[in-house]
């Protein structure tokens, strides 16, 4: 990865983060992108002062013509794209009955069309250069979850999009993987929506134990390099992934079993 160009959205806290520091460790060359200006300075001169080559700009996702100038800026500041890993992201903690369709949509802007925008803007380039484009998708990708009808629909969409666009891709040579961590340590729980769009109240509930940014850094690299398809994480993302395949009844009995049980606990 050496003086490759790796563009990272959502790469000022968390998992994108992680996913920066890991390619920078092979003296990548990375493009962070985010929302945040004081997280994204502070995350670039972190890297900037081991000696890595790293880019902030100031992106919207859900913005088409914000994610066309970021891309546009990294192809002019060093000449194109070789990987672009779509990893920013909001989460929505209420059941249906209790979600505005505005919500909906705001939770799709991000997690969908904001990865639908910058893989558009960046395409030409990745092609060009036969790239990798990863999509940082969950469990909740090929699994319900309760209570996360919002984000389910999300990541279950990101997977029918990605899943194809990597099929019309094949013969251009361009690399397409989806990565499903399962509950991974974040902030991004503390800024969960509610179903009116506020701060969510309720605790997060979860199955087995978190995974750390780092573990899911070093998938998405391995899955890079090795030019993988897929990569499921943690034990408990493995079996939902098979459970709900084989038994989609015994699946859902399941979670709702021991999320009920979490709830208990709290």
């Amino acid at each position: 990865m050496k003086d490759r160009i790796v563009v990272v959205t959502g790469a000022a806290s968390g998992i994108g983060a992680a996913i920066c520091r890991r390619f920078a460790r092979e003296k990548a060359k990375i493009a962070l992108l985010d929302r945040d200006e004081a997280a994204l300075k502070a995350q670039t001169e972190a890297l900037q002062a081991q000696g890595q080559g790293a880019l902030p700009i100031l992106c919207d996702v859900t913005g088409e013509e914000s994610c066309a100038r970021a891309m546009a800026e990294v192809v002019g500041h060093w000449g194109g794209i070789d990987v672009l890993v779509n990893c920013a992201g909001t989460t929505l903690r209420a059941p249906f009955a209790d979600c505005s369709v505005s919500v909906l949509r705001k939770v799709m802007d991000v997690n969908f069309f904001g990865y639908v925008n910058c893989t558009k803007a960046a395409l030409s380039s990745l092609t060009a250069r036969k790239g990798s484009i990863v999509v940082i998708s969950s469990i909740a990708g090929f699994a319900p979850v309760l209570g996360r009808t919002g984000y389910c629909a999300s990541k279950h969409a990101l997977h029918g999009l990605f899943d194809t666009l990597r099929a019309e891709l094949k013969e251009a040579g361009v690399h397409v993987l989806i990565v499903c961590p399962g509950f991974t340590k974040t902030n991004l729980q503390s800024r969960a929506l509610a179903g009116n769009g506020g701060p969510a109240k309720d605790p997060r509930t979860q199955y087995g134990k978190e995974s750390s940014p780092d573990l899911v850094a070093e998938a998405v690299y391995d899955g890079v390099m090795n030019r993988k398809r897929w990569v499921v994480l943690t034990a408990v993302g493995k079996i939902s992934r098979l459970l709900f395949t084989l038994s989609p009844a015994l699946y859902d009995w399941m979670m709702i079993r021991n999320l009920n049980k979490s709830k208990e606990a709290l």
